[in-house]
């Protein structure tokens, strides 16, 4: 057994219960991008909620055995976040080099991504969750008190668009096949192109939303991918547009059921 830092990365990675404990992470992820495109939907036809990470969770968490499951959802992105957080140590156990500087540099990203959703899950599943929207724009508020602050605000947003972009561009290039292992198919390339170009064209809204806010001072537009949907949906033809966008995060959700299964770990 390798004792180095590197090589007691790698032990643990090897580990078969902790790959599907990461995996699993996947799935949640699926489950609650699948309750986000509900709540958008509902919102098209004059329901209530926030379409968003918080909202799914708090719609999760209201089913019968919903605290279980929220623990549950919090262990997996846990395991997840940790599995990025080995990856940009040693690279991908399937790589059979350490992988690029920016294979390391996306695990990285990811890793704090996953640590987000789990700290957003844990707060639910012990009661103090609160709404994403609510907590954007009062941190946004708080920012756009002084010069720095909203520098800070206009970089997130931009930030948050180039994500997105990459989102659409993964979708529509198809580069997101790179990420399987073992598995093909066009219904799985259907749903890629969807749901990312889906999600992408939501982070992008949610990311000029912060860019608004700040040059019209006016924190209550960054409230996220809710404010985005929400905003899309008072459009002409909003309706119509609000269930498109519902249902390519939702469809975005049943794609990451693929990763859970054949992701390349």
């Amino acid at each position: 057994m390798n004792t180095s830092p590197t090589g007691a990365v790698e032990n643990v990675q090897s580990s078969a219960l902790f790959e599907k404990a990461a995996r699993a992470g996947h799935f949640v992820s699926g489950l609650l991008h699948i309750l986000i495109g509900y709540i958008a939907i509902r919102l098209a036809f004059g329901q209530g909620g926030n379409a968003d990470q918080s909202g799914a969770l708090a719609e999760l968490g209201s089913k019968p055995g919903g605290s279980i499951a929220l623990w549950v959802a919090f262990a997996a992105f846990v395991a997840l976040a940790l599995w990025r957080v080995m990856e940009a140590i040693v690279g991908k156990k399937s790589d059979q080099d350490a992988g690029s500087a920016m294979d390391r540099l996306k695990a990285a990203a990811l890793a704090v991504v996953y640590i987000a959703f789990a700290w957003s899950t844990y707060g639910f599943a012990s009661g103090s969750g609160e709404s994403s929207g609510q907590q954007n724009a009062g941190m946004t508020a708080q920012l756009m008190e002084n010069t720095l602050g909203k520098l800070v605000l206009i970089v997130v947003g931009l930030v948050v668009v180039g994500v997105g972009g990459y989102h659409v561009y993964k979708g529509v290039s198809k580069n997101f096949l790179d990420d399987l292992e073992g598995y093909s198919g066009k219904a799985v390339e259907r749903l890629g192109i969807a749901g990312y170009v889906a999600k992408g064209l939501a982070l992008i809204g949610a990311g000029g939303l912060v860019v608004v806010a700040v040059f019209t001072s006016d924190p209550s537009k960054a409230t996220g991918i809710d404010g985005a949907l929400k905003t899309l949906g008072s459009q002409p033809f909003g309706q119509v547009l609000l269930v498109a966008a519902g249902i390519g995060i939702a469809l975005y959700g049943l794609y990451a059921f693929v990763l859970a299964r054949y992701a390349k770990m």
